[in-house]
């Protein structure tokens, strides 16, 4: 099964919800099923949802799905909303849990801890990431924690901006982007691309309460706007994705102290382009040798080998066959790998070349209005 969420509009006839601005072409979340010989994708339901469910995540046992809704019309306090989906395991369908507040308005990111018991938050609009209590159903409670970003914010220019670029998304205010978990569970990390800042909490899985790490950030290059970040599987080698400045930060990170050293800083274009381009998704590959990243307005996928010590060297990219790339994911074989082209409104299906770490395009488009995210469960599988 894939899921795929999407920036949706109102649906008047169906739902009063209100949604981000602006408006997308989806209609909720989209479900299809995913053939494992050649990647195709066929339609098999979808969740009419008109509050833009841009990021889903799902929890280890593959039972419950989990969507931000990129919203900020919810009640006085223009916080956004987060919905939990229990999974038919049959056919994949999702049934609605329950719906409770983000925490701040503008909900762009949502994991799961590694203990399974609390759901992460990253609010864009708001400026703010939550953590929100799983019971035991799945289903979710209001939030036990709130933290605000402040600081200083950078500029409107990127400190490694390409040339020519006139690329600026974020630094008008704080935006929290991304917000995750070290593979172990001891510490949370979330983006703020606004202020440049990657934030180090300590995590109490028991409470479900943040506590500044010392020290409580690292900042970027100004200007650079950090938006996702991806763990090597070692765990020891963090990787960062920088929107404006169109480039990867490597960091060395040390678990114990949850604390992070940078060792490279890399470029996601290749040489001589000059122009405009906003990142988007960073992913490492299941084994550990290569790293991709998506550029949108280039519209292509990025590709690098990872050395033995977690150094990046430039491969080569490809075409996304569609504009704007958000967000691209593997499915579980890793054989394939479904970009989600927002403004094109198709997921394109790309199979990976295991040995070289190249794509090559399947000839699979799939039509789904402004597709912001893509997850994969194998129904197969049992807990």
């Amino acid at each position: 099964m894939a899921y795929v969420g999407t920036f949706s509009s109102p649906l008047r006839d169906v739902l009063p919800t209100q949604v981000d601005l602006p408006p997308g072409n989806g209609r909720g979340i989209h479900l299809f099923e995913a053939d494992r010989t050649t990647g195709a994708l066929t339609p098999c339901g979808v969740y009419e949802l008109g509050a833009s469910p841009s990021c889903l995540a799902l929890n280890a046992a593959g039972t419950r799905l989990y969507s931000a809704n990129e919203t900020d019309r919810v009640g006085e306090g223009n916080e956004g909303t987060v919905s939990a989906f229990a999974i038919n395991r049959t056919d994949g369908q999702l049934k609605l849990l329950n719906t409770v507040p983000s925490g701040g308005a503008g909900p762009t990111y949502v994991s799961v801890h590694p203990s399974g018991r609390f759901l992460l938050v990253a609010n864009y609009f708001g400026g703010s990431v939550a953590v929100l209590p799983i019971l035991p159903d799945g289903s979710l409670s209001v939030a036990t924690d709130v933290k605000v970003d402040a600081g200083t914010l950078g500029p409107k220019k990127a400190t490694n901006a390409p040339t020519g670029t006139f690329a600026f998304s974020g630094h008008d205010r704080t935006h929290a982007h991304m917000i995750g978990a070290d593979p172990a569970g001891r510490f949370v990390l979330h983006i703020d691309l606004g202020l440049d800042q990657i934030f180090i909490w300590k995590f109490d899985d028991t409470q479900g309460m943040l506590t500044p790490n010392d020290p409580p950030a690292l900042s970027l290059p100004p200007g650079d706007g950090p938006r996702h970040f991806f763990f090597h599987p070692n765990g020891r080698w963090f990787y960062c994705l920088q929107e404006e400045g169109s480039n990867i930060v490597l960091f060395d990170y040390e678990a114990q102290q949850g604390r992070l050293a940078a060792r490279q800083t890399i470029s996601t274009l290749p040489p001589g382009f000059a122009g405009s381009n906003f990142t988007s998704e960073i992913l490492v590959s299941a084994e550990g040798r290569f790293l991709y990243a998506g550029n949108r307005l280039h519209d292509s996928i990025a590709i690098f080998s990872v050395g033995a010590a977690g150094a990046l060297t430039y491969v080569g990219e490809e075409w996304t066959h569609g504009n704007y790339p958000r967000s691209f994911n593997f499915d579980p074989t890793g054989r394939f790998l479904y970009c989600c082209n927002q403004r094109a409104d198709n997921v394109a299906i790309f199979r990976v070349e295991r040995q070289t770490g190249g794509l090559t395009f399947t000839g699979h488009y799939t039509p789904v209005g402004n597709p912001s995210s893509i997850v994969f469960l194998d129904l197969a599988k049992t807990d």
